[in-house]
């Protein structure tokens, strides 16, 4: 085993908070709640899989700050009520010496939730909501000030029932077209505030959002943020403008970046490269006008991304060489060289999504077989297509084998 592979199974601090190996499960949305919108024991289980297979951290996917945050109307929202099973799912991960991080995620006006307490989704501007016309959701409403501080209030109160449930970190969406990310880009972002225009100024709500979670957090208390680097549309955001996001947040005291790319809204297929999600996702989808749009501007909307190793990585090695902050790399690390490429690149983390769902125990495998490790995970992306399917995400690939490393 070579010194790189070894620092990526090495233990690393991320604030205050020491993790066994360099290896983060990214955030997947399970799809695993009851009827009271609360994570279950499937869900639990889920975690405790990469737990049991030696992950550093695990990630709780899409944990939505209020009710309004979710994208739907049956996704899980973070309140006193859900803390038990929380602190159960803690519990469980770490009796196998991994942590556990929590992914806040507020839709904004990326929504098609008809349960909302507001009258429209929120947004950093008013805009026709291309998602929730089907739904009956035509518009978004700029955020007054009071309606920042009442989302900013929601993130607080989530980062605080995460810490006293015994999660180890939480984890910022600032990507992906979600509401944050909507602040970042200039698509979504017509301001002509103090919150408009430059990228400095298009930040200051991500950053407030940051500050108020660091002040009820602590300041030894791992937090991530998840950015775009840049989504490939015209007029969106640039790369430019992700390594300015990125410098600003270091900046501003963040512990670690997640360095994606793409938007789930508009072009999903840059975050993952491979197959199309289309077939998967009409599969699942019973609104009838989705099914006819996604058919109509699927060519358009999923673009077509071949899948190769490290895809990311260029982009990713301008913002390690313009942040002195951990960053975390994701996008296409399958193979052991994969590894260590990033590793000897200088990035202090791995989050994996696709090959930690083929092989859970991933970690234990490549203590196991070292150079010699083969993942399996053919980058089919049926496994994001399941989001909405009762059983939950998972890989549908028949169960990894030692045979695989023969």
């Amino acid at each position: 085993m070579n010194n790189t592979l070894e620092k990526f199974l090495s233990p690393a601090k991320l604030n205050g908070v020491t993790l066994q190996n360099r290896l983060i499960k990214a955030a997947t949305f399970e799809s695993m709640l009851d009827d009271n919108f609360n994570i279950t024991q499937k869900c639990i289980d889920f975690h405790e899989s990469f737990a049991k297979g030696g992950v550093g951290m695990t990630t709780l996917a899409y944990c939505a700050p209020e009710p309004d945050g979710r994208m739907q109307g049956h996704y899980m929202y973070i309140r006193e009520e859900v803390i038990p099973q929380l602190r159960k799912l803690s519990n469980t991960v770490h009796r196998y010496g991994t942590k556990l991080s929590g992914q806040i995620a507020h839709c904004g006006g990326f929504s098609r939730n008809t349960n909302l307490q507001r009258k429209r989704p929120v947004a950093p501007s008013k805009s026709l909501n291309m998602m929730g016309i089907p739904f009956g959701l035509f518009f978004t409403e700029e955020m007054d000030e009071n309606l920042m501080q009442e989302v900013i209030n929601g993130f607080v109160r989530t980062a605080g029932i995460m810490k006293i449930s015994g999660f180890d970190a939480v984890e910022i969406h600032f990507g992906h077209g979600y509401l944050l990310s909507q602040f970042i880009s200039p698509l979504t972002n017509k301001r002509k505030d103090e919150y408009g225009g430059s990228i400095e100024n298009r930040m200051r709500f991500p950053l407030r959002v940051l500050d108020a979670v660091r002040k009820e957090v602590g300041n030894d208390f791992p937090i991530l943020g998840k950015i775009t680097m840049y989504d490939d549309m015209k007029g969106g955001i640039s790369l430019e403008d992700g390594i300015a996001t990125a410098q600003i947040l270091d900046k501003a005291g963040i512990d670690g970046i997640i360095l994606s790319a793409g938007t789930s809204s508009q072009n999903p297929m840059l975050l993952f490269h491979g197959q199309s999600l289309v077939k998967g996702l009409l599969k699942f989808e019973t609104n009838f006008i989705m099914r006819l749009g996604m058919k109509l501007k699927g060519p358009s909307m999923f673009k077509t991304y071949p899948y190769k190793e490290l895809y990311l990585l260029e982009a990713a090695k301008k913002i390690r060489d313009a942040v002195k902050c951990n960053l975390i790399y994701v996008g296409g690390a399958t193979e052991v060289e994969s590894f260590e490429k990033v590793m000897a690149l200088g990035f202090d983390f791995v989050q994996s999504g696709r090959p930690i769902m083929r092989d859970p125990a991933i970690i234990n495998h490549l203590k196991e077989y070292g150079k010699n490790y083969v993942n399996g995970c053919d980058h089919c992306n049926t496994c994001a297509t399941l989001m909405g399917d009762k059983e939950g995400i998972r890989c549908i690939l028949a169960e990894w084998i030692p045979e695989l490393n023969k």
